[in-house]
């Protein structure tokens, strides 16, 4: 397990160009390491992120500086791992989209939730256009977007927004237990299924299906099946490595054209 921490709580873990561009590069960096099998993305001093940090004047042309934070939805939209998110105190905005760009996401009663852009004459970015009518319905995701309504924990749960809201004292072994359970999980497979579900969300029945096919396929050649099955039958838990193996059938001995 991996944890990223954003670390400027004097601005509420509002991000700026530089923190972006950490950010992106520890995504990469997640992504390349084999022995990383989960990653929790939480922020400092009891805030999560307060979105873009826009206290600094920028002067350098939008599409430049948009750079930077499509690199980091994008990045941690396609990590193949499990990602979480542990949201304490407010999640605004950019820092917002920032949890729902996790595959997960705890809370806790205190956290608060803004798509704040419109209040700053801006729009939605870091993929929350994307995001949020997947989430919740077009209607919601408009009535969240332009009326940049702050909403607590609670809501965000019915919403479907948060999967699980905790108090603050249990969040940390909360967020522990299940990393750790998803980096016992097997990491092709985990993978996989991600990948799945995200290609679903615009595809095709049929092109679903082949998909699927081709994952099983990747599935089928590590040692986690083999090894589920092994533990299922000797009644103990999976040591899942996702190790690559190819199962090959048994080689028949040759025989003579008259031996049949």
């Amino acid at each position: 397990m991996r944890t990223l921490t954003l670390n400027r709580p004097h601005r509420r873990n509002a991000i700026d160009g530089a923190l972006w561009i950490a950010l992106a590069e520890a995504l990469r960096a997640a992504a390349d390491d084999r022995s990383v099998r989960a990653l929790v993305l939480t922020g400092a001093g009891g805030a999560f992120c307060s979105g873009a940090d826009i206290s600094v004047p920028d002067n350098s042309h939008p599409v430049h500086r948009m750079r930077p934070l499509t690199d980091v939805a994008a990045l941690l939209h396609e990590l193949p791992l499990p990602t979480v998110a542990k949201v304490t105190g407010p999640a605004f905005g950019a820092g917002w989209n920032l949890a729902l760009g996790c595959d997960l996401v705890l809370a806790t009663p205190e956290s608060t939730f803004s798509q704040v852009f419109t209040k700053r004459g801006l729009t939605m970015d870091l993929g929350g256009s994307w995001l949020l009518p997947r989430l919740v319905g077009m209607q919601q995701a408009k009535r969240l977007a332009l009326l940049a309504e702050t909403i607590d924990a609670v809501q965000a749960h019915d919403l479907g927004l948060v999967t699980w809201v905790v108090p603050a004292a249990e969040i940390d072994g909360c967020t522990d237990e299940l990393a750790a359970r998803l980096a016992a999980g097997p990491p092709v497979a985990l993978a996989q299924t991600k990948a799945l579900l995200h290609e679903g969300s615009d595809s095709t029945m049929h092109r679903a299906l082949a998909a699927e096919a081709r994952a099983q396929g990747l599935n089928l050649a590590t040692a986690d099946a083999p090894e589920a099955y092994a533990a299922f039958a000797e009644r103990r838990e999976p040591r899942f490595t996702g190790r690559w193996t190819v199962h090959r059938p048994p080689i028949r001995p040759a025989t003579s054209e008259n031996g049949r």
